[in-house]
């Protein structure tokens, strides 16, 4: 069993930066892939990024490729989702997910989530 929390939303003024974090029960962290996804009300859940266990594989959905960068640090269990240049449509819940296969940009893949941090970006 993996327990995540995230931490790091807030309120934040369009053109800001927030850095999110998810810590993870430390048990065999690195054999999990870990992604970062977020949910808008009335949306589905929208793949962000992914890392995998090593953190040499890591991959970005194109609206925030260049945007947002997702890092690892095994010895702390703990993953991050740095967000640069917000806007008001990056408004949303922001979950983190681990995975024992892999990476995955797909929601349904992966085994344990996080209860999830509010991210909100006024104009």
């Amino acid at each position: 069993q993996v327990q995540l929390v995230e931490s790091g939303g807030g309120l934040v003024q369009a053109g800001g930066s927030l850095r999110l974090s998810c810590a993870a029960s430390p048990r065999a962290f690195s054999k999990y892939a870990m992604g970062w996804f977020r949910q808008a009300p009335g949306t589905e859940r929208e793949f962000l990024a992914t890392i995998s266990g090593g953190g040499s594989s890591i991959y970005y959905a194109d609206s925030v490729e260049g945007r947002f960068t997702i890092s690892r640090d095994n010895a702390k269990a703990t993953v991050y989702l740095q967000m640069n240049s917000l806007t008001p449509e990056d408004t949303a819940h922001y979950y983190c997910a681990a995975r024992f296969r892999g990476t995955s940009t797909a929601a349904a893949l992966y085994d344990y989530w996080g209860q999830g941090t509010m991210v909100t970006v006024s104009s």
